[in-house]
Order: structure tokens, then sequence, then C-alpha cells
């Protein structure tokens, strides 16, 4: 029996939602196979923590989340608490806390859910998008001067090293060594940001030398949104900055037919920590309490982290399943359908439990 601690932090908005859908389904996986034993430890962080508090998890929260072997997480964000409060003083303070840099964002069009481009289906769009995680535009550099005046400045200065740069490159290139079609998109803006940019390209060419293997070109980050809509098939995988990816895997959620299946992985490639696991749908508050959040990314997201705990067998069961409920057309609102968060769960778990292994 291998056994595995994982921290769930359902935190705001839909995600305390989710992530129990999440819990429900992968503790009905774990009896199906039998051979792995899943233990949740709950933390109430977030922002009702906050407003109790005045932070958004104890200054001992990195110490505690340590021990766990994975970091199973909602979505941050409340309308009365400003966003970048909410996001580094929780979803951020975990990440660079324990220099989760890649983050991995697979997509692709899952059967029975309807593509917004009109000539594409499933097989057509199936990417996975490296997100440079540590640095970058959200290195948190920069500040404000003469607040409040009219000569007031706030600055924000994007970090690129070269450490930084070099191993989002290599692991890149690895992902895309292991896919069959073993191709590589980098994606900057270096004919407008000549020097963080331009070293991020030069960087792309000294990491290709070491894949030969690997078929690799480069695009500016806005053409990209033109070739993501117009010719999806040409693209498989793809890295890119902080910022660059982050608005590029809501456009790719988005074209898979709704960012309620987009999931994440926030890695530590090198495992010195505990990586953290989340849906990138955010916490959603216009549909909070309403029994209608699509769980299908949290589900993706629980398939990532079996992956990353090495149970690639459970994994494979766990997205057979959702695609079969996909598939039978039980689908909630945002793809078109009626379907409750719960209905959808029960028909996975019942997908989950039928299927043999």
């Amino acid at each position: 029996m291998r056994e595995y601690s994982i921290a769930a932090i359902p935190a705001d908005g839909i995600g305390p939602e989710v992530i129990e859908a999440g819990i429900t389904v992968l503790e009905s996986l774990q009896k199906r196979v039998g051979d792995i034993r899943l233990s949740f430890h709950r933390f109430d962080w977030g922002s009702e923590y906050y407003r109790r508090h005045g932070v958004m998890m104890p200054a001992d929260g990195l110490r505690r989340l340590q021990a766990f072997d994975a970091i199973y997480f909602g979505a941050v964000g409340a309308p009365d608490i400003p966003d970048h409060i909410s996001l580094w003083g929780l979803r951020l303070a975990i990440c660079q806390g324990f220099d989760q840099y890649a983050n991995v964002r697979p997509t692709r069009i899952l059967r029975g859910v309807v593509c917004p481009l009109r000539r594409a289906g499933p097989g057509d769009l199936d990417w996975v998008i490296v997100r440079e995680n540590s640095e970058g535009e959200y290195s948190g550099q920069g500040g404000r001067t003469h607040r409040g005046l009219p000569a007031e400045v706030a600055t924000d200065v994007a970090i690129f090293t070269r450490s930084g740069i070099t191993r989002i490159m290599r692991y890149a290139f690895r992902l895309a060594q292991s896919r069959p079609r073993k191709m590589l998109t980098v994606v900057t803006k270096s004919n407008a940001q000549r020097h963080g940019m331009v070293l991020w390209d030069e960087i792309a060419a000294e990491v290709a030398r070491e894949f030969p293997d690997v078929v690799w070109d480069k695009m500016l980050v806005d053409a990209m949104t033109v070739r993501m809509t117009l010719k999806p098939q040409t693209l498989d995988t793809i890295v890119a900055t902080n910022l660059h990816a982050d608005i590029l895997s809501d456009l790719a959620g988005a074209l898979a037919g709704s960012l309620g299946l987009a999931p994440t992985a926030n890695i530590d490639p090198e495992r010195r920590f505990p990586s953290m696991f989340e849906p990138i749908h955010g916490s959603a508050f216009d549909i909070a309490g309403q029994g209608i959040a699509n769980p299908i990314a949290s589900f993706w997201t629980a398939a990532q982290m079996l992956d990353h705990l090495g149970e690639r067998a459970a994994c494979d069961h766990l997205m057979d399943a959702v695609e079969r409920v996909t598939s039978a057309g039980i689908l909630t609102p945002d793809l078109g359908g009626n379907a409750t968060t719960r209905r959808v769960t029960e028909a996975v778990v019942d997908a989950i439990q039928s299927a043999s292994v």
C-alpha cells in the first residue's frame, strides 16, 4: 500500500465546492484501485481567515505544509479584499516559498465538449503550456513613491535571470521530448522587450542544442494568440514567461471549451518541497454557493497530482472516467449543460467504480 498525505486548502468562492468534489472522487478512486491511500488534512486559510486574523495564512504556514506529499488548492480571492493581498498572501506565498518554478497547464478538448473553434475537435488541440513561475513579471519587485500626489510613481520590475530561464527551458524541452510529437514553441516579446526577452531567446537556442530530437520554434506573444486560434494543430508544448503564459493558458482553457476544465500544477521539479495542484478558474464568486461550479478542472488537477506522485495508472483511470462522463453529455452550465456540481461528481464516481482497473 502506497500512502500519501495531502494538504487541502479549499480557500475562497467555489474553491471549497470543487475541492470537496475532488476529494470525493479521489477517495472513490483509491477504493477502486486498492493499492494507494490518500489522507487529506484541510486548512481553513484564505479570505475568511484574513478577515479574522489579518493574514491569509499563519506565519508558520509553509513549515506546516512542508510535511505533506502534495498540496490540493482551490481558489483565492474575494470581492472585499484587494487581489494583491489575497494572491500574494496565500497562493504566491506558497509558490515562491516552495520554489515551484514550473507551472504546467495541459489543455485538450475532452470527448463530448464542444470547442469554440469551428474546425477543431478532440485531437486537434492537445497542448501543454509551461509557465515560468518564480520570477519575470510577477517577481514582486518595484514600489510606489509620492503616494497621493500628482507626481505619484508606481513601478513593477520584471526580473529575468540566466539560472531561472535556463531551468524552465530545460524543463520545457524535457517535457516536449517526452511527448509523441517532440515539439516546443518558445513565446517571448523580444522585438519590444529588448533585454529580458532577448535573453530568453538566447538561452532557448543554447538549451535547444542539448535536445537535438526536439523540433522548436519561436513566436511573439501577440502572434501566438492568432496561431492558437487559427492553427491549433501546429502547437504541442509551449513555454513562456510568468505573465505571457498566464494569459495564454486562459485563452487555451477557453478554446478547449471552458476555464472550468482547466487544471494546473505548480511543480518543484527537484522535489525539495511539496508541489501544489489547482484549477485555474479562480474563485468565481458570481456562482459560489449555487451548486453549478464545474468540478472537472479540480478532477484533472487531481489527476496531475497523482501523476506527479508516480501513480500514472490511477491518473489515467481518473481521466478516463472524466471523459466517459463528458462524452455522455453530463455537463455543467458553463459547457452548455444543466448538471450540478454534485451530479457531475456522482457521475465520475460511478464511472470510476464501473470501469475495469
